[in-house]
């Protein structure tokens, strides 16, 4: 994108507190995998729809169109998944909407079998998995991902899938380590060998990098925080595929059939799914010659990828004459530098300077970083390395190569 003359200003021009925080003052902003920022149009349509005083369902203009503004957003988050049929939904938030359905997942498959994940997942899925395995009374087998590489991959999961396989949950990217799984190759590996076991995935980390294909995934669930996907807190999205909507699942008596949400859904939260996707539809029209919708948000993802890939080799390798992560004295990076499943994050840790030091200093120079701690939600990934923390720096398609070349000049002093 940076090659393109003006687009990167028109991106960024797109959204809220690009370069500044409103109560820090001017910033850098590398903390997208915590949240990423916020496009100044759902800014606006939350704001628009936070004064309606209209419910849906009822009678009268207003309410017909909230109805109207829903439809169209499940119509375009259906386009931007590529799904192939099934719900979409929103709840309370990315990691409630994997709790419902892996619960529904273990609550409603085919008596007895095992519940399959992997040691590289969020607990997100990691605790819904194994609680729900226990309630509905089975075993809850673990993959052992790459410790080095940050992943796990199709083959790990195919040494461990039997035909006891019930249900299974797949991390589309880790928040960790950045490293992308091959969604698609971990459910034909699993399918494989039990191929009536219901699949969910976290794709929370993976979202804002585009790149979705869920008619290509074969997968019965998928989990985004919109709030890392450019648009806001205060809830999450879910799509289920039919076969995952059509178990038991808590509802209304006589309610709709295959109804998802529980009361009434805030009509502002679903429209703003509609700016996201737009965001996407303009980018990709901004990069290619597509006309046809979905052809643009594809061209937006395969962009978005490059440039971030852009921005992690030069923070990994330096750029013009400023050293790179893998350069400088006592550097380690999780997941390895030379990793081709590595989508906009690097985190490290540093043999010298503890990683909250790190993080403070940075914030010190208005680089906004996160430190992850060895905790119940990184401990999984960084335990086994023999690390107590690590500086995460996650990136997203506005940053840009000036943002990168200051981060290594900062990243210089500290270390």
């Amino acid at each position: 994108m940076a090659d393109t003359p003006g687009l990167m200003q028109a991106v960024r021009d797109r959204f809220a507190h690009v370069d500044a925080c409103p109560f820090e003052g001017k910033r850098i902003f590398f903390e997208n995998a915590g949240g990423a920022l916020t496009l100044k149009s759902v800014v606006e349509t939350t704001a628009t729809y936070a004064a309606i005083p209209d419910n849906q369902g009822r009678a009268n203009g207003a309410s017909r169109a909230l109805v109207a503004a829903i439809d169209r957003a499940k119509a375009d988050m259906m386009r931007f998944l590529n799904a192939p049929g099934g719900t979409i939904f929103v709840g309370e938030s990315g990691t409630e909407v994997l709790f419902r359905m892996i619960r529904d997942a273990c609550l409603g498959a085919a008596p007895g079998g095992v519940v399959l994940g992997s040691s590289v997942e969020h607990p997100a899925s990691r605790s819904a998995a194994r609680r729900w395995a226990e309630v509905s009374g089975r075993d809850y087998v673990q993959v052992r991902h790459d410790d080095a590489a940050g992943l796990v991959t199709a083959d790990a999961y195919a040494a461990a899938v039997t035909p006891e396989v019930r249900v299974a949950t797949i991390l589309h990217t880790s928040p960790v380590t950045g490293m992308a799984n091959d969604v698609p190759a971990i459910a034909a590996a699993i399918r494989a060998v039990a191929p009536e076991a219901l699949i969910v995935v976290d794709g929370i980390q993976h979202a804002c990098h585009g790149r979705i294909d869920l008619t290509a995934a074969d997968v019965d669930g998928y989990a985004i925080s919109p709030y890392k996907l450019f648009s806001r807190h205060g809830y999450g999205l879910g799509w289920a595929s039919a076969r995952l909507t059509a178990l038991d699942h808590d509802s209304l008596d006589n309610g709709p059939e295959g109804n998802w949400e529980l009361g009434t859904r805030d009509t502002g939260a679903y429209a703003t799914l509609s700016d996201v996707v737009a965001h996407f539809d303009w980018l990709g029209g901004q990069v290619s010659d597509a006309t046809d919708p979905r052809a643009r948000i594809e061209a937006a993802g395969a962009a978005i990828h490059a440039h971030e890939t852009a921005l992690t080799q030069a923070m990994l390798f330096g750029t013009g004459n400023l050293a790179g992560l893998v350069d400088l004295p006592g550097v380690t990076v999780i997941g390895g530098a030379e990793n081709p499943a590595r989508e906009g994050l690097v985190s490290f840790s540093s043999a010298r300077v503890p990683a909250p030091d790190i993080v403070e200093a940075l914030n010190g120079r208005g680089i906004r970083t996160h430190t992850r701690k060895a905790d119940h939600y990184s401990g999984n990934i960084l335990q086994p390395l023999g690390l107590d923390g690590a500086v995460r720096v996650s990136l997203a398609h506005y940053n840009t190569l000036d943002e990168v070349r200051d981060l290594l000049s900062a990243l210089r002093e500290i270390l």
